[in-house]
Parts: C-alpha cells; sequence; structure tokens
C-alpha cells in the first residue's frame, strides 16, 4: 500500500500552518513550525504572491495531507462526491471524516490520524462485530465501533481512556470510555466539520 513516508512536520511549513499530524508535539514549543513559520526549501521565505491556481492547488494537498490520503484515492474521493446530490465540496469533507481512521482519531483513541491508521491496520479495532483493519472503511449512520476485547489492555488504550474527556467529540460521535465503543449517531454536516479547509478551492481545481 502506498503511503507518505517523509516528515510530518515539513507538510505543516509547506502549508504555513498546524495540520497536527504528530499528535502532542503540534501542541508544544518544539513543534518546527513554531520555530520556522516558512515552507521548507531553498525559496522558502522568498515567495511573495501564489497565483490562483497555486492557492486552489495547495488547499488540495493541505486537505489531502490532514486526512493522510494519496493523490489517487483524493481523486477517486472527489469524483463520488461530484457523482452524489448535494455540494461537491461538503460531500467530499463527509467522505473524508467518515473513514474509519478518522473516526478513531476524532473519538480520542489515537493521537494523531498516522496512529490511528497504525491501530485499525494491527486489527485492533471492531465494527459492528466485525475485525476491520482497513484504515480507509467508511462508517455508516448507527454504525458501533469498538476496541477489540483483547486489544484493550494495549498502551494506546490504557493512555486514552485515561484521557477521556480532554479531547473535544465532535456531535455526531458518541464515545464510552469505559466499553471503548463510539456509536455513530450520523455523517456529519459541515457546519459540524472543523477541519480548516476552503472546499470550494478544490472544486474549482478539479472543475477545470
Amino acid at each position: 500500500m502506498a503511503r507518505y513516508t517523509g516528515a510530518d512536520c515539513k507538510r505543516c511549513r509547506r502549508e504555513k500552518m498546524k495540520l497536527f499530524l504528530k499528535g502532542s508535539k503540534c501542541e508544544g514549543p518544539k513543534c518546527p513550525i513554531e520555530i520556522r513559520p516558512y515552507p521548507p526549501g531553498e525559496h522558502g521565505r522568498g515567495r511573495t504572491k501564489d497565483s490562483e491556481y497555486l492557492l486552489q492547488m495547495r488547499e488540495k494537498q493541505k486537505c489531502a495531507r490532514i486526512y493522510g490520503v494519496l493523490e489517487k484515492q483524493f481523486k477517486g474521493y472527489y469524483e463520488e462526491a461530484n457523482r452524489r446530490q448535494g455540494k461537491t465540496g461538503e460531500n467530499l469533507l463527509r467522505i473524508l471524516e467518515s473513514r474509519l481512521d478518522n473516526v478513531v482519531y476524532r473519538a480520542g483513541f489515537a493521537k494523531s490520524r498516522d496512529h490511528a491508521r497504525q491501530l485499525v491496520r494491527h486489527g485492533h479495532i471492531v465494527v459492528n462485530g466485525v475485525k476491520t483493519d482497513i484504515p480507509s472503511f467508511r462508517v455508516s449512520d448507527n454504525d458501533i465501533i469498538e476496541v477489540r476485547k483483547d486489544s484493550v489492555e494495549l498502551t494506546p488504550f490504557v493512555v486514552a481512556r485515561a484521557e477521556a474527556g480532554e479531547r473535544t467529540v465532535p456531535a455526531w460521535l458518541e464515545v464510552i470510555p469505559g466499553k471503548m465503543r463510539i456509536l455513530v449517531h450520523s455523517l456529519p454536516a459541515r457546519q459540524v466539520i472543523d477541519t480548516q479547509v476552503q472546499e470550494q478551492l478544490i472544486v474549482e481545481l478539479y472543475s477545470k
């Protein structure tokens, strides 16, 4: 399976904002974007004005990096969103939010989406009673997501239970820390998705 293997902090610097790809490190003073708040590379501090196309491309790259999706898969999500009724940009964000790795992260069971992907791939997550090890698996309304009974005493989940309540869980999910269970009440509307992305720029990019 293809995946990004470079430095996560460079991706944040490229987008000139924190994408929270490294969990707690992003919250502290050692976060590289706090020290070098400009894009990486020889010309990182030289660019003064971005073209319309570059702004659109950067917004697409930012969204894909936040959710940990590579180009081919991201384009597939866009095409699916475009086929659905409603606003394409909002449909796209709803698809990305419904990924299993994102749900595990949003519920506070993992410190980052990368960490959530690892937990899912290693078979620690069960959806509606079935072990699911595909991070891109899409959850649906009324799904029940749980940590496998054999995994609940592993360190990441012990920490997650201890820190329950410290991270704000979106309203479309309900977390039961004692049972390490997530209830999906419904897929989110745009107004409750806090991802800092201008999805209309992504639609404009792919519409050309």
